[in-house]
C-alpha cells in the first residue's frame, strides 16, 4: 500500500487519461453528428461530464502537490497556464466563427442571436446567459462547458490558496456538489423558476468537477488513499469501472451523480492502476494522440460537421462520423503542431514543478511531426 501510494504521488503524467479524453470527444463528436436522443450515442453529451471528472481530479492534484512541495499556491502562474492552454485556441476559433457568421449565416433571426451572445462568449459566461432553445440553432452554444470550466479555475485555486485548515476546501467543494445535484430537483419542483438567472448559476455547477475535486483530496492524503487503494487500484477496477459506465450512459433512468460518480471513479482508478488489461488500448499511440489534442476537435469539430454536410449532401450519419471524426483530427492536429504548441511552450516559464515532462516514445507521425509533438502531451486537461 504504502508503494503504491508513493508511486501515485511521484507519478508526473497519467497516461491513462488521454485514452479517457479520446472516449469523451468520440462520444461528443457522435452524438452531434447523429442527432440521436436515445441509446449510447444518443447519450455521447455526456462525454462532457467525462472530461469534467478529469478537470476537477487532475487540477486539485496539481494544485495538492504544489501547495505541499513548494508551501504555497501561487495563482499568477496557475492562471497563466491556464491561459496559455485555453485562451489562443479558444479566441482563434471564435474569431473564426464570427466571419463565418457574418460572411455565410443566412439565417438573419440566428446570425442576430450569435452577435448579442458574443459577449457572453468573450467573457466565459455562456452557461449564464445563453440558454438552450430546441427550436432554432444556438451558434457555439456548446461553449458552455469551457465556461464552466473557466470558472472552476478561477475560483478553486483561490479557495484551495486562502483556506488555512484542510477541511475548509472539502467543505467548500461539498457544498457545491449539494447545489449541483439538488438545484435540478428543485427546480422540477418547482422552488426554483426555471430560466431564472439565478437558477442558471445553481445548474450549471458540475457535479462531475466536484466529485473529482473530492477525490483528489481523498487519493492526497495517506489515510484515503488507503480506503480508496483497495476498491479502485485492482488490476479489475478499470475494465468494471467502464462496464459500468457504459451501462449507467445507456439506461436513461440513471441519476446524474450515479453517473458522475462512476466516472470519477473510472478517472482515479486510471490514475492508481496504470498497469491493467485495457491499458494497452488506453495509451496506444494513435488513441493518445486524439485524447492530447481533444481540446482542438472540441472546439473544431461542428464546424468540420457543417462544412462535411455541405461538401457531401445526404450521407448517413456513420459516413458523416467517419468524415468529421477524420478531417477534426487533422485540422486539430495542424493548430496543435502549428499554433498551440508556441502557446504550451511559454507555459514551462510558469511550471512550479521545474522539469522538463517526460516525453514517451512516438509512433510514426500521421502527418510529420505531429505525433511526435502531441507525446509532449500536457498532463492538465
Amino acid at each position: 500500500m504504502r508503494r503504491a501510494y508513493d508511486d501515485f504521488l511521484n507519478t508526473r503524467f497519467f497516461a491513462g487519461l488521454d485514452g479517457l479524453r479520446c472516449l469523451s470527444i468520440v462520444a461528443v463528436v457522435a452524438y452531434h453528428v447523429s442527432g440521436a436522443h436515445s441509446g449510447l450515442v444518443g447519450r455521447g453529451y455526456l462525454g462532457v461530464a467525462l472530461f469534467f471528472a478529469i478537470s476537477g481530479f487532475l487540477i486539485t492534484t496539481l494544485l495538492l502537490r504544489e501547495r505541499d512541495q513548494v508551501g504555497h499556491i501561487s495563482l499568477r502562474g496557475f492562471l497563466a497556464r491556464r491561459a496559455l492552454r485555453i485562451f489562443p485556441l479558444y479566441y482563434a476559433v471564435l474569431a473564426l466563427y464570427t466571419a463565418v457568421v457574418f460572411f455565410l449565416e443566412k439565417d438573419l433571426g440566428v446570425r442576430a442571436d450569435f452577435f448579442a451572445n458574443l459577449p457572453s462568449f468573450l467573457t466565459y459566461t455562456s452557461n449564464w446567459f445563453v440558454p438552450e432553445s430546441p427550436d432554432k440553432r444556438v451558434i457555439f452554444y456548446f461553449a458552455w462547458s469551457l465556461a464552466t470550466e473557466e470558472q472552476f479555475y478561477l475560483v478553486w485555486p483561490l479557495v484551495l490558496s486562502l483556506s488555512r485548515r484542510a477541511w475548509v476546501p472539502v467543505l467548500f467543494m461539498g457544498a457545491l456538489l449539494a447545489v449541483s445535484l439538488g438545484a435540478p430537483w428543485l427546480v422540477s419542483l418547482g422552488l426554483l423558476e426555471p430560466g431564472h438567472f439565478a437558477t442558471r448559476v445553481l445548474t450549471s455547477i458540475s457535479a462531475s468537477i466536484c466529485l473529482g475535486s473530492l477525490a483528489a483530496f481523498a487519493v492526497h492524503s495517506p489515510r484515503g488513499f488507503a480506503w480508496v487503494y483497495p476498491v479502485l487500484g485492482q488490476v479489475w477496477s478499470v475494465p468494471l469501472l467502464l462496464v459500468l459506465l457504459l451501462g449507467a450512459v445507456a439506461w436513461y433512468p440513471t441519476p446524474p451523480g450515479l453517473t458522475s460518480l462512476v466516472m470519477v471513479s473510472l478517472v482515479v482508478a486510471t490514475c492508481l492502476r496504470p498497469r491493467q488489461p485495457l491499458s494497452a488500448v488506453m495509451s496506444h499511440p494513435w488513441v493518445r494522440y486524439v485524447g492530447t489534442i481533444s481540446y482542438g476537435i472540441y472546439l473544431l469539430h461542428m464546424l468540420v460537421l457543417n462544412a462535411v454536410r455541405r461538401a457531401v449532401p445526404g450521407q448517413g450519419s456513420g459516413v458523416q462520423l467517419v468524415l468529421t471524426f477524420a478531417l477534426t483530427v487533422l485540422v486539430a492536429g495542424l493548430s496543435y503542431r502549428y499554433f498551440e504548441r508556441w502557446f504550451l511552450q511559454l507555459k514551462e516559464r510558469f511550471d512550479w514543478r521545474g522539469y522538463a515532462r517526460p516525453l514517451p516514445a512516438a509512433p510514426p507521425a500521421p502527418l510529420p511531426g505531429l505525433l511526435a509533438l502531441a507525446s509532449k502531451a500536457d498532463p492538465a486537461p
